[in-house]
């Protein structure tokens, strides 16, 4: 096969100007990656950022769009040895809106055993995150309090579980339809995007914008961490003199893609972690709303309307 079904991104208007088309090239994998039949593919907000041209480093229009997947493994690039074609695997790379893509090697993860791929997606861009975000970045111990900004998201979600597990007080923030959601992921108390959250000793910060603002104002003074990890609600500063004066805190950015490149023992350190949290029964399989590759435009319209919670995914 030389042409396939995807989801082509024509501009920096958003995603009404994503269009399924059905003679892409399927691409080939070059050296260290591996060439993916795509079964399900994971939609996160960055995606809907790349459809505006407000992601940094993003892809330039026309590209195919999407860049977490799942899937079975059909070809290999030169030089790799795992996963093996017939394995099913999730990991992120470009052009994951489609029916086949490449990503490396070396991220892929093996789809755990008695999950479906559907269920899988999600276990790096969002689980990893969230672990990264709490554990080696956040430093989270038993006993503290930790603010999730947009609790009800796919990262939100992972982090509010994991937060709990490591023994912290967790506050959710979400809009008022998903505080029940938050709630039953063992939230100790969820909140309105406006409301005072008091102080805590690490705030996992995706939001921006106006939310911003109060995540550093929530961080305990000398001892608070805040870790960026999302700019969803716009872009926002703070300065040198902010931080000497005003808010004394710990201001830590996370890209996990960044932290794959440049820390890979961390992240070696993060699966090792996630494994031994997907047998302790912590990390579970996913219940994603799926909908039709088709459908793509009209799943990221809703992610960026604030009108969905926990993961989206895309069948092709």
């Amino acid at each position: 096969m030389t042409s396939m079904r995807a989801l082509r991104q024509d501009s920096a208007n958003g995603p009404e100007d994503l269009h399924l088309v059905t003679d892409a090239p399927v691409p080939v994998p070059g050296p260290g990656e591996i060439l993916l039949k795509v079964t399900a593919a994971g939609v996160n907000f960055a995606d809907v950022m790349q459809t505006r041209g407000t992601y940094e480093g993003g892809p330039e229009a026309p590209y195919v769009a999407g860049f977490e997947a799942a899937g079975e493994v059909v070809a290999l690039g030169e030089g790799v040895t795992a996963p093996a074609v017939g394995d099913h695997v999730v990991g992120t790379g470009g052009g994951a809106f489609a029916e086949y893509m490449v990503m490396p090697a070396s991220g892929a993860v093996p789809v755990p055993e008695g999950w479906s791929d559907e269920q899988a997606v999600g276990l790096i861009l969002n689980w990893v995150t969230a672990l990264a975000a709490l554990k080696p970045l956040g430093r989270v111990a038993a006993g503290e309090t930790v603010l999730v900004q947009a609790a009800a998201g796919g990262v939100g979600q992972a982090a509010v579980r994991l937060a709990k597990h490591y023994g912290a007080t967790v506050i959710g923030t979400a809009s008022p339809g998903k505080h029940d959601v938050v709630r039953s992921l063992g939230a100790d108390r969820v909140l309105g995007y406006g409301d005072d959250p008091g102080t805590a000793d690490l705030v996992l910060e995706s939001v921006g914008g106006a939310a911003f603002a109060a995540s550093l104002a929530a961080a305990k003074r000398v001892t608070g961490r805040v870790v960026v990890y999302g700019v969803a609600g716009g872009e926002v500063a703070i300065t040198n003199r902010d931080l000497n004066f005003r808010q004394q805190i710990h201001v830590i950015g996370l890209h996990l893609g960044v932290l794959i490149e440049h820390a890979p023992a961390m992240f070696a350190e993060l699966l090792d972690e996630l494994r031994a949290l997907i047998a302790a029964g912590v990390c579970v399989p996913g219940t994603p709303a799926v909908y039709d590759l088709a459908d793509g435009p009209k799943a990221l319209a809703e992610l960026e309307a604030r009108a969905t919670s926990g993961k989206l995914v895309l069948r092709p």
